[in-house]
């Protein structure tokens, strides 16, 4: 008896709810736009609050660390695919003489990537970037 009690407030309040949106249809159109509008804002703060929230990332491990996960194995694995296409073609590297600059024009000679592993990290992060904004 219960359960049909609640059948027909249901139905009743569907009813009472489809007059009102027939009586008022600007109204309902507000409500509406009103309601999307909120969703896309609240989905916009959720998605920047995520993105500034990122944790760091982590360096990369050595080859001869054993602390890597079998997970890790396969982000590797879709990696190098990505490793193998960037290692194709390495960007050039320019290097500045120090004769150049004369002594009091302030410049320095300062080695941006402190090892050829950092330099190489660096040239295949700019392929994958590259690769990324062709597929976009």
């Amino acid at each position: 008896m219960e359960s049909r009690r609640r059948d027909m407030e249901l139905l009743s309040n569907s009813m009472a709810a489809y007059a009102h949106i027939r009586a008022n249809p600007e109204s309902f159109g507000l409500y509406f736009v009103l309601g999307v509008c909120f969703g896309l804002v609240l989905t916009l703060c959720l998605l920047v609050l995520r993105l500034s929230c990122r944790p760091s990332p982590r360096p990369p491990a050595r080859p001869g660390d054993l602390s890597e996960d079998e997970d890790d194995d396969e982000d590797e694995d879709e990696e190098d695919t990505v490793d193998r296409a960037a290692s194709e073609s390495l960007l050039p590297v320019t290097e500045i003489p120090l004769e150049s600059h004369g002594p009091g024009d302030g410049a320095l000679a300062v080695n941006v990537f402190a090892s050829a592993e950092e330099l190489e990290r660096a040239q295949r992060l700019e392929e994958r970037e590259r690769i990324i904004r062709e597929i976009w």
